[in-house]
């Protein structure tokens, strides 16, 4: 009897073993975090992608979850800040256990994090950045969705020249690792098309004054602007033209492509152009599909959905799909080889393919470009191809 009962604690602790060899992965249950912007500069894009992710893990949970296992998702505030980042990142490591970082927002904070979560296995997947050090260099536990800044920029900036006529491009950046993406991106595709960057000025992180700025890119005769800002300091800037009577063709980069900037800067806004891969979506859209998901959106949360709204359910319905590829026995390399072999189609929201495979973890690298007119994003191109 006592050997029998040996053997039946060994036998269970077999299994329990088998459970803990992944972290963030029970026989119920599979642990994901976020990190957030909820109370820092761009705060109106965090709440937006923390509400969709919600959205996403209620509705897989209500069907069942994945193989079985439901969804539970821990979210961190980072106000934007990169040290704030690393100890949120801590504490969802180490403390929550999370078995992957979902839809993380900003480029240095991933940048500042994802070293916590690789020491301890945590996939970085889909970050809310389109940094290309999302994906490169290649790293086993990232995966990145969206068309870089930099060849976001390498496109748009040199076609829409060449559109507007425009004889001088400047640019106003963000002075870290994204507004310098932005700027490195028109730089070169300005280059290769004959062109060069006649100014560029910059500004610290968190900046509201832009005078100094947009009367350096006027007195330089800009007639194009390459913004490699978010939001308020793309209303800011924009704003100030518009006082200095200065009206170059404004171009921003998918992290400008929001409805905070026509809610907050008003009719000012209108002429801004922002690429992009998924559109806006408009409770009114003419898409049937879309308008049924936006109002399913607002009635949950009591607040129209954004662009960062559909990003962030996306982030949760992509890993959603890999997790259930992989099987039932979950782990950091069954998810890998699912993810490997993915193709995530075409969605709603007007979203291109994304494939995966070993070498290749970046899932799309197009975009398209959106006007607002009459303080509405209005999709004005088809995809472009690096």
């Amino acid at each position: 009897m006592k050997i029998r009962h040996l053997v039946a604690i060994a036998a269970a602790m077999a299994v329990g073993s088998t459970w803990a060899q992944t972290q963030g992965v029970s026989k119920n249950e599979i642990m994901l975090g976020s990190i957030q912007d909820l109370s820092g500069p761009i705060a109106g894009f965090g709440k937006q992608v923390r509400l969709g992710m919600l959205l996403a893990v209620d509705e897989i949970n209500e069907l069942g979850g994945v193989n079985g296992r439901q969804l539970k998702l821990q979210v961190e505030d980072s106000a934007y800040d990169p040290k704030k980042a690393v100890l949120a990142a801590q504490k969802l490591v180490n403390s929550d256990k999370i078995f992957a970082m979902i839809g993380h927002i900003g480029t240095a904070q991933n940048m500042a994090a994802m070293p916590v979560q690789f020491q301890k296995n945590v996939f970085n997947f889909f970050p809310v950045t389109a940094a290309r050090q999302m994906y490169d260099p290649f790293h086993k536990l990232k995966y990145a969705f969206a068309a870089t800044y930099y060849d976001q920029m390498r496109i748009a900036a040199p076609k829409l020249a060449k559109e507007k006529g425009a004889k001088k491009v400047c640019s106003m950046y963000q002075d870290d690792e994204f507004g310098l993406e932005v700027l490195r991106g028109a730089e070169d595709g300005l280059k290769a098309a004959g062109m060069e960057m006649t100014e560029k000025t910059s500004y610290k992180r968190g900046a509201t004054d832009f005078s100094s700025q947009m009367a350096k890119l006027q007195s330089a005769g800009c007639d194009m602007v390459v913004m490699g800002t978010i939001i308020r300091e793309t209303i800011g800037g924009i704003a100030t033209a518009r006082k200095l009577g200065f009206s170059p063709t404004f171009l921003g980069s998918s992290a400008s492509y929001t409805d905070l900037i026509h809610k907050l800067g008003g009719a000012a806004m209108d002429g801004l152009y922002a690429t992009h891969t998924s559109q806006h979506p408009y409770l009114d859209d003419a898409s049937p599909a879309i308008s049924f998901w936006a109002k399913k959106y607002k009635t949950k949360f009591n607040e129209d959905p954004t662009v960062f709204s559909v990003y962030g359910y996306n982030a949760i319905d992509a890993f959603a799909k890999a997790a259930q590829k992989a099987g039932p026995n979950l782990t950091v390399d069954s998810f890998i080889k699912a993810m490997d072999s993915m193709t995530i189609p075409a969605d709603i929201f007007g979203s291109p393919p994304a494939t995966f495979t070993a070498t290749k973890r970046l899932g799309n690298d197009t975009s398209r470009l959106s006007q607002l007119q009459g303080q509405r994003w209005k999709v004005v191109s088809d995809y472009m191809k690096p």
